[in-house]
């Protein structure tokens, strides 16, 4: 990871935290001081998943594992460039 991806993730996670908020979905930004940034979605008061930013070989991709998910159950992802990537991760991992 460059010195630059932890920026990136945040500019990415910002813009996603934007577009859940028009949909009416509450979220929160945790920015540890080690580590890569994460973007809580809450509902009902508890935190219902965790969104990461990864690159990828094609690009930036947000990914998603619900708490509610198995081990064996791989993670869920939508490419950061999606126009419809709030709406994906509402459908799939909160509604």
């Amino acid at each position: 990871m460059s010195a630059r991806d932890p920026q990136e993730q945040f500019i990415h996670l910002v813009r996603l935290s934007w577009d859940l908020r028009g949909l009416g979905v509450c979220t929160s930004l945790v920015l540890p001081p080690a580590g890569q940034p994460v973007l809580e979605v809450m509902s009902g008061g508890e935190t219902r998943v965790r969104i990461a930013v990864i690159r990828r070989a094609c690009g930036w991709t947000f990914v998603w594992r619900p708490w509610w998910a198995r081990l064996w159950r791989p993670g869920e992802g939508v490419w950061t460039g999606a126009d419809n990537a709030a709406d994906v991760i509402v459908s799939a991992a909160i509604a």
